[in-house]
């Protein structure tokens, strides 16, 4: 998890399950704390939840209409790739 312009969380998980993600979110974020994710259906229950689909070829999307596009992955995304490299 990565805040913009803030703080980088980097967590091993044992796996991908919903109960183990939601326990990493819930002792990570404040309640209210908008979540930007890709289109990964483990998401989908995460109050405040905006997201972009990959696979249809959308990386980021205008969601108030005044020409910035908030909703996004790609600081975490330019950040993974560090880890990459």
């Amino acid at each position: 998890m990565i805040e913009r312009g803030g703080e980088v969380r980097i967590a091993l998980l044992a796996d991908m399950r919903r109960r183990t993600l939601r326990s990493l979110i819930e002792e990570t974020l404040e309640p209210g704390t908008r979540v930007n994710t890709d289109e990964y259906a483990i998401y989908d229950a995460l109050p405040g939840r905006k997201s972009i689909c990959h696979s249809r070829g959308e990386y980021a999307h205008d969601e108030d209409g005044d020409g910035f596009h908030e909703v996004h992955v790609n600081t975490m995304e330019g950040f993974g790739s560090l880890l990459h490299s």
